[in-house]
């Protein structure tokens, strides 16, 4: 049987911190599915991570010489995003050959056990060049400025052949052709103008009364947008989020809280995320200058728009102001007078992280978010945690 092996080898995941401290590249979430999700769908094949040695090597991780010995492996890069043309090429490559960009990088490799040297080596033969834009998500802010491509591509691929559960009728649709419904979902008096974009609504996904939705946007199972609420497109909220208030150009994992008023403009929030009343981010300088944001290698140049990248099971209290272009790490419980830090580091305890989050309470805490919605923390997310902990 066929397979994919993710690999993060060669794609630098340490750039997309916070997010790939405690998830694959693969796993992150653009448009509507993840990128592993969008792989798996669209070559119809099962997907593994190719083992790194490090920390993230966990139940689906395997050594490419444990899964060849029936059928062929593509090895992809973790953060390249598929569209038709580049699945096309995929599907076409033989054994022994791989997709390369414009500049000579390889992406995509296809194998079998012949072409296994050892564990760590593959034997490659001829480069397949390919010609059309190639998507990729490298800094933290480019899940944001694709998310409008992504969700379109998503909701063709999903939609697809298929038919939408009926609109009630107290909504006001415009290109009701563009709107998507997925069973369980419920919505009345709401406003939805899908002229602009797509607007996807997931399995069991609830939009309450008086909500205004500009597309593209998505929503993921089990999520749920709260009365009044104001959405511009391209957002996305994951499984299980709730959102309300005012939000614009933002991905929200899964799981996670921007439940009450507030703005929430050109960001990326992790999973298990909780924004108290009030927070608002600034996505703009007072100047609209370019916004340098914290990354692990120094400060960059993240353009003009750039709001919150907000990590893994970090919460704000009521009526925080979040600056402009603000990276918040994993695990963070954030408050304080002003505005925050542009950085605030893995496990703080309040935005000057003058204190450091206990380990076993941050746990504490975690578990109880996560009873909020009906789930567990894992011994893999445990193990992740504790990493990060000790070494970040």
């Amino acid at each position: 049987m066929n397979k994919i092996i993710f690999t993060e080898e060669f794609c630098q995941p340490e750039n997309l911190h916070p997010f790939t401290l405690t998830r694959q590249m693969q796993d992150i979430r653009v448009g509507i599915l993840t990128i592993r999700e969008k792989w798996e769908i669209m070559l119809g094949l099962p997907s593994f991570d190719k083992k790194e040695d490090d920390y993230k090597d966990l139940g689906r991780s395997v050594n490419i010489d444990e899964v060849v010995e029936d059928g062929a492996c593509f090895m992809i890069h973790g953060n390249i995003l598929p569209d038709a043309k580049l699945v096309k090429a995929v599907v076409r490559l033989k054994n022994g050959e791989f997709i390369s960009t414009q500049a000579g990088n390889g992406i995509v490799y296809r194998f079998t056990k012949n072409e296994i040297e050892d564990k760590y080596k593959i034997k490659v033969g001829q480069a397949i060049r390919f010609k059309a834009a190639i998507r990729a998500i490298q800094y933290p802010w480019d899940i944001f400025r694709l998310n409008d491509w992504a969700i379109r591509e998503d909701f063709e691929l999903l939609t697809n052949k298929r038919k939408s559960q009926s609109i009630p009728k107290t909504n006001k649709v415009f290109k009701p052709s563009q709107v998507f419904i997925e069973k369980g979902a419920k919505l009345e008096y709401c406003i939805i103008n899908a002229t602009a974009g797509p607007v996807y609504i997931g399995k069991n996904a609830e939009i309450m009364e008086g909500t205004v939705i500009r597309g593209p946007f998505a929503m993921g199972e089990g999520a749920c947008l709260k009365l009044g609420t104001k959405v511009y497109g391209a957002t996305t909220l994951g499984p299980g989020c709730v959102a309300g208030g005012e939000i614009k150009n933002s991905v929200l994992f899964g799981y996670s809280n921007k439940a009450h008023d507030g703005y929430l403009g050109d960001s990326v929030i992790g999973e298990w995320c909780n924004l108290g009343a009030g927070t608002t981010n600034s996505n703009l300088k007072n100047n609209a200058g370019e916004i340098k944001i914290w990354t692990p290698n120094g400060q960059m140049n993240a353009g003009t728009k750039c709001g919150v990248m907000m990590g893994d099971y970090s919460r704000t209290a009521v009526n925080t102001a979040i600056n402009t272009g603000t990276v918040i790490g994993v695990c963070c419980n954030v408050y304080g007078a002003g505005l925050t830090p542009k950085y605030i580091p893995h496990f703080s305890w309040g935005s000057e992280g003058v204190k450091h989050y206990e380990f076993d309470r941050a746990l504490l805490d975690i578990e109880n978010w996560k009873k909020l919605k009906g789930q567990t923390l894992l011994d893999d997310e445990k193990s992740i945690l504790k990493y990060i902990y000790e070494h970040f």
